[in-house]
């Protein structure tokens, strides 16, 4: 099945409108394969969930882009995980990705920008 670029257009804008409402970035410290079925972050105790910064998330056509600033007390261990949420605990995980983005430490603040984009055949 191939998306329409209107469907495609619409379907970015209800998820944007979605995380308006309420949008966090989390991050975490496992290189756990991804799988789809997953509902949260997997790292077992270093992960960390930070809504995100003022005037996010932005929409432009079917491209969705989310910051979040991680302050110098926050989230300093080994980042290779990341995903976007609607809520602050549970709730949905829109995405997940495994990438090692580096050891954040407690001298240092780091933002965090997301762009998802939704694409059509």
């Amino acid at each position: 099945m191939a998306l329409t670029t209107v469907g495609r257009n619409l379907i970015a804008s209800m998820l944007s409108n979605t995380l308006t409402a309420g949008a966090w970035l989390g991050v975490g410290d496992t290189s756990t394969a991804f799988d789809a079925s997953q509902t949260d972050l997997q790292a077992s105790t270093n992960k960390v969930r930070k809504v995100v910064d003022s005037g996010f998330p932005t929409l432009s056509t079917n491209i969705l882009t989310l910051q979040s600033t991680f302050a110098t007390t926050e989230a300093n261990f080994h980042w290779q995980e990341w995903g976007v949420f609607n809520a602050s605990t549970g709730s949905v995980m829109v995405n997940r990705k495994v990438e090692d983005l580096g050891t954040k430490t407690n001298t240092q603040s780091w933002q965090l920008t997301v762009t998802l984009t939704l694409v059509s055949s």
